[in-house]
């Protein structure tokens, strides 16, 4: 993914643009990789700040930008973290199915193709949790599409299952709108990650591993294949 995009301010090593491609994380899920090229080369992305409520760059050398960039987002990794925040949902949907509407207590992304993601299930049987694999699978095979609309915050907290997470809601827009992200048929649910257009684009996954996190937590390790 690349954008152009013109210079608003810049400070060595960092730069804040008028528009830019990149995530810059949250939710459990990494910031974007990628670079820069403006017209004294290119420099790489190393993270994001909040400044003043800005969302600046975070550059690897401390250079300082001026006129029009472009950006270029990191495709390798985005589509790694992509695949994995569409496989948490789809694992997600399945437990909060099969688990009496269990909530979301912890996630984390990986860029080596693996995740965690915890549950509040105090008395849940593990091995239940990992006959999940082929359910997960499945969807997969499906190529379910993976669509993304937006509701007003009130609203999304008066829908049953919208909200998932024990503790972290997505910031709304400026508007005050939740973004809703639906895999058709099988999930849906508030989130401000990036997913993919179907689940057919995702490599198969493995459940790695399910750890007991204290009385209440079910932490549930997966990884892409191949």
């Amino acid at each position: 993914m690349t954008l152009r995009s013109t210079v608003l301010a810049s400070r060595p090593g960092l730069v804040r643009l008028a528009e830019m491609p990149f995530y810059p994380g949250g939710g459990g899920q990494l910031p974007d990789l990628g670079v820069l090229a403006w017209s004294g080369g290119t420099v790489a992305v190393e993270g994001f700040e909040s400044i003043d409520c800005q969302l600046w760059i975070r550059l690897q050398h401390p250079v300082e930008l001026t006129g029009e960039v472009e950006a270029q987002v990191d495709p390798a990794f985005r589509q790694t973290m992509r695949e994995l925040h569409t496989d948490l949902h789809i694992l997600n949907a399945l437990v909060f199915q099969a688990f009496d509407g269990a909530l979301v207590t912890g996630v984390q992304m990986n860029a080596d193709a693996t995740a965690r993601i915890d549950f509040d299930l105090p008395d849940a049987d593990n091995d239940r949790l990992r006959a999940l694999e082929p359910a997960i699978n499945d969807a997969i095979r499906q190529d379910l599409p993976v669509r993304e609309t937006y509701l007003p915050l009130d609203d999304a907290y008066d829908e049953k299952g919208l909200l998932r997470s024990r503790s972290v809601t997505p910031p709304p827009t400026t508007d005050g709108l939740i973004r809703i992200i639906e895999i058709a048929g099988l999930d849906r649910q508030a989130c401000g990650g990036t997913h993919l257009v179907s689940t057919g684009a995702s490599r198969p996954v493995r459940i790695l591993k399910i750890d007991n996190k204290g009385r209440h937590n079910r932490r549930m390790r997966i990884g892409l294949a191949g």
